[in-house]
């Protein structure tokens, strides 16, 4: 009976192990994805800051990428959002300028943020953003409109195997992170002290601000 109970302590200890080594597994998994989704340029990420235009950029005439704008609204944003183009064909190298547009439907104001998705996914890393909307917060007053432009240029080297190309945005409400993030900021910057006339100007010495 002893036996017994030391062997069926022995696999109830195995098997926590066991548990515990596919919990953490199952957690490493996630930026383990991640990684090898950027390196393989299979989630359909694009840049998130403006790409500089190569200098002597060739256009590759002979061949047409078919290049298609989606627009979406996350839940509960009372925006309009739209391409003002649906399609666009573009050679390889050339560079585009094109815009989408969005309204404010509420009687607020709101600040909305646009994040892009390329797909099929391997053609986010030769789609490249020279201007984008995306890269910043987009604040609109009530019932206020704006055109949000975008110019872009696709690599040369994409490969032949990809004729369509499809952008979409998705755009989420941010205000209430927003405000969020200035209230936090408001509480943990400090204070200045309101000093004299006479110890601002020593002050000032002190810190090599005046000379």
């Amino acid at each position: 009976m002893d036996n017994q109970q030391q062997s069926n302590r022995r696999l109830s200890g195995k098997l926590f192990v066991a548990a515990l080594v596919m919990f953490g597994f199952g957690f490493a998994l996630v930026p383990l994805y991640d990684v090898m989704c950027d390196v393989l340029g299979i989630n359909g990420k694009t840049n998130s800051s403006a790409a500089l235009q190569p200098q002597g950029l060739v256009v590759d005439e002979t061949r047409v990428i078919h290049v298609e704008f989606i627009a979406h609204l996350n839940q509960g944003i009372p925006w309009t959002f739209t391409p003002t183009q649906s399609t666009i064909d573009v050679h390889p190298g050339q560079v585009i300028q094109t815009a989408y547009t969005a309204v404010n439907l509420s009687e607020q104001r709101m600040i909305g943020q646009a994040v892009p998705s390329v797909s099929p996914g391997l053609a986010a890393r030769y789609f490249n953003k020279i201007e984008c909307f995306c890269f910043n917060q987009q604040g609109l007053n009530a019932h206020q409109s704006a055109e949000l432009p975008l110019i872009f240029y696709i690599e040369p080297n994409i490969p032949e195997s990809i004729t369509t190309l499809t952008l979409s945005y998705t755009l989420f409400d941010i205000t209430k992170k927003t405000a969020a993030e200035q209230q936090h900021l408001a509480v943990i910057r400090p204070s200045l002290p309101v000093l004299p006339a006479n110890s601002r100007v020593e002050l000032a010495y002190a810190q090599g601000g005046v000379r």
